[in-house]
């Protein structure tokens, strides 16, 4: 190595570059960049992310550093430069030089990105040597979360491994001028993965055996009315033509899905048109590089099966997000569904022998590739709220496309910390520092299946972002099984987290803030400190702390956990409190769909008290609400009867009576929602249109949580408003709540980054669990 030169002009600098630089052609774009300037040094990927020197001229070397992250590949989030002066070597030329590893990993993977223009106009071109592959893949785009098994993100500890790169993809991979450089899925149809159709057993399809492209043939079979299971990035979907009513009625009775929705699948944004009026927050959001499934209002005519979405005005709708994708919907021609590969409550299949065990009695054929997924992850969900609340998505499900981005944390953690998440829409949250990590969404941990899922998802975790937990935070409810995994850590230290407590401070901390705030917080349940069922919740305080400043009026849930799916139990609750008698008589909405000696056998269960636990919970009165309307007695999904419910608003409607108790004695506001039952069956009996019902409803709710939040401010001397838990998911709620508070003078927080269902309880149980320790500290 030359010696140090030192001149005056002359200038080397030692630089770090954190952030998601890593497997986004971030190397390659600092080699260009110091090649255009004329400058000399190296670049390197470690445990940390980018490690890099640059010598050349003063100026030139400063321009090299704004540039650096101002002009980023389109997959890079740089966090940070921090440069420091270096000795000047006197060198020429710019390397990009092998990984090095000497410490704890704190690199972030990019979560995987649907293909860019380059790539798909490759696909699209005959004389391309990549012309319908179905891998293809740049520095720009393709897997990344799912085939990575360890940092720094460098092929050997991806998936690819075993792929042996051609001549001409090795040289690609080795250009620095190349968008391949270092594309660590690099390949092609001569070296890379390739696609199967088989049966059941894993047998090439019968009668296809000298078929050349798979893909033209799975075609094929869809437009005959065929189930396939296609494995895609993260796992596998069972796919149908969404138009096909008798297949996706086979779909429904083989899956065991009732009556959930099911996401389709549409080729491009013109065709995603024809399906759903798109406003353009929702046209941004369908087109975004992380490809999420939209829910947006169905357009009249739409060509779709009556069984797609049953009792649902609105469709899911994606774009295609891989190049099989791309190919599969053009050669199809029409809109697909796409629904996770999995029975009910069970995770989605992602292993080649797992799926043909479990979805052989769903698919009529495969089609499978030998790319191994080493992470699951399932499809994102989002929602847009309108511009009153400035565009924005509403996070339902966050996975693939947003998993592993990082988020921050408001109070540092002085220990690393792991947080289990609750039990519906499960996912884990894993802190060190000031970063946190929310794993992808695993579903109900109901079973065993979802709990080795979970396990497993943990464990990934802790591998690849070097987190060693040494304080685990839990829910409250002694029987859920994420309670279960957080009594089986040794070693460490268990902080129980109540439910909304958690809600609250993951909007908290989402939003860089410590509070306090005063929150509504409405779910379905969450386990009380009182041994009660919460779940519609006016709360004050900050990430160490809070109060129970309001609640809805409690009532009997007869039957527990039955009441969830039958919510015609909740109709029979809350007319036995709106009328103040024990046997309330079946109203002409339910005479129909309950049986006499089951409805008096609930009202022996609210008389004595008998497995009917006391709830405050909002989103069992919106399943009583809608079963007196006609919309759900029973229910084969969680959350259908409040879903259904907002479905059935056509407009606005003035609201119905709801009181507003406050003792004045420093206990907490009652939000009594009694004169409204008995008002909604006075409207019903009158013959008014349940869809006015609904909509009177909603804006009773929305007014009497805004003035109640509104009170609870005053009373603290507080300006910050939150709203969270599953309830607010509800859109037609959550905006005018938002905008009835903001007339109040409040700032409005919601969650962004994270839904406001159980999704983001784990990264609230590390929000808590860091501002304790740190507290203790």
């Amino acid at each position: 190595m030359a010696a140090p030169v030192q001149t005056s002009e002359r200038r080397r600098v030692h630089a770090r570059v954190a952030g998601v630089v890593q497997g986004v052609g971030f190397r390659p774009h600092a080699f260009r960049l110091a090649e255009q300037l004329d400058l000399a040094g190296w670049v390197l990927n470690d445990e940390r992310g980018v490690e890099l020197e640059v010598e050349g001229e003063a100026a030139l070397v400063e321009e090299f550093l704004a540039r650096l992250a101002a002009e980023a590949p389109p997959l890079a989030a740089v966090e940070s430069v921090t440069a420091e002066p270096a000795d000047p070597l006197g060198e020429r030329g710019f390397r990009i030089i092998d990984s090095r590893v000497d410490g704890e990993a704190l690199a972030l993977v990019s979560a995987d990105m649907a293909p860019c223009a380059d790539c798909l106009a490759e696909i699209a071109d005959p004389g391309d040597r990549r012309h319908r592959y179905p891998f293809t893949n740049c520095t720009n785009c393709g897997p990344r979360f799912t085939i990575v098994r360890g940092v720094p993100y460098d092929r050997p500890l991806t998936t690819m491994s075993g792929f042996e790169m051609c001549e001409p993809c090795r040289a690609e991979y080795q250009d620095p001028r190349d968008r391949r450089f270092h594309a660590q899925p690099n390949a092609c149809p001569q070296c890379g993965p390739a696609l199967r159709l088989v049966d059941r057993s894993g047998a090439t399809l019968a009668g296809h055996e000298l078929d050349r492209d798979p893909l033209a043939t799975a075609a094929k079979l869809l437009l005959a009315g065929r189930i396939l299971a296609v494995k895609g990035v993260g796992g596998y979907h069972l796919a149908c033509r969404a138009a096909d009513e008798r297949a996706v009625l086979a779909l429904r009775t083989r899956k065991h899905r009732e009556a959930k929705p099911f996401a389709l699948m549409a080729a491009d944004l013109g065709t995603a048109h024809e399906l759903v009026e798109l406003t353009a927050a929702e046209e941004v959001l369908l087109s975004d590089r992380r490809r999420p499934i939209v829910i947006a209002r169905r357009r009249p005519g739409a060509r779709v099966a009556p069984a797609v979405a049953p009792g649902c005005p609105d469709l899911g709708v994606m774009l295609p997000y891989s190049p099989l994708h791309h190919l599969l919907a053009g050669d199809l021609g029409e809109p697909l569904v796409m629904t996770s590969g999995n029975v009910s409550d069970e995770p989605i299949a992602y292993r080649d022998r797992d799926a043909l065990e479990r979805l052989g009695r769903i698919a009529d054929a495969f089609l499978v590739h030998d790319r191994p997924i080493h992470v699951r992850t399932d499809d994102s969900v989002v929602r847009s709220l309108s511009p009153g609340l400035r565009p924005q998505p509403l996070m339902m499900r966050r996975s693939r496309g947003y998993v592993p981005e990082s988020l921050a944390l408001r109070v540092s953690a002085a220990r690393p910390l792991l947080g289990c998440g609750a039990e519906l829409k499960s996912t884990y949250c894993l802190a060190k520092a000031d970063r946190a990590w929310v794993g992808h969404h695993i579903g109900d941990l109901k079973n065993y299946e979802t709990l080795s899922s979970f396990r497993e998802g943990v464990a990934h975790f802790r591998d690849l972002f070097a987190v060693e937990p040494a304080v685990v935070a839990h829910d409250l409810h002694p029987d859920y099984l994420s309670t279960a995994y957080a009594q089986e850590c040794e070693g460490v230290e268990l902080v129980a987290v109540q439910h909304h407590h958690a809600h609250l401070a993951a909007c908290l901390a989402e939003h860089r803030e410590l509070g306090p705030a005063v929150g509504a917080i409405f779910d379905g349940s969450g386990y009380g400190p009182d041994g009660t069922v919460w779940g519609g919740e006016i709360l004050v305080g900050g990430l160490d702390s809070f109060e129970r400043a309001g609640c809805l009026f409690p009532v009997r849930m007869p039957g527990g956990d039955a009441a969830v799916s039958q919510p015609w139990r909740m109709a029979c609750a809350w007319l036995a409190a709106a009328h103040g008698s024990e046997r309330p008589e079946i109203p002409a909405s339910l005479a129909g769909a309950v049986e006499p000696r089951d409805w008096d056998a609930v009202c022996e269960l609210l008389a004595s008290g008998l497995n009917s636990p006391l709830t405050t919970s909002a989103g069992r009165l919106f399943d009583a609400v809608a079963a007196l309307c006609g919309i759900g007695a029973r229910v084969s999904y969680e959350g259908q009867a409040a879903i259904e419910l907002e479905g059935a608003v056509r407009e606005p409607a003035r609201p119905y009576p709801i009181e507003l108790i406050d003792a004045g004695d420093g206990g907490p506001l009652i939000i009594d929602p009694r004169a409204t039952i008995r008002a909604i069956c006075d409207d019903l009996d009158a013959g008014v249109a349940s869809a006015i019902a609904a909509a009177r409803f909603h804006e009773a709710l929305a007014q009497t949580a805004a003035q109640a939040c509104a009170i609870v401010a005053r009373r603290n001397g507080i300006e910050l408003a939150v709203l969270s838990g599953g309830v607010f998911q509800n859109r037609i709620l959550l905006e005018r709540a938002a905008e009835l508070l903001r007339a109040e003078g409040l700032r409005v927080l919601i969650p962004e980054r994270l839904p406001p269902n159980d999704g983001g309880i784990a990264y609230g149980q590390v929000a808590v669990a860091a501002a304790l320790d740190r507290g203790r500290r």
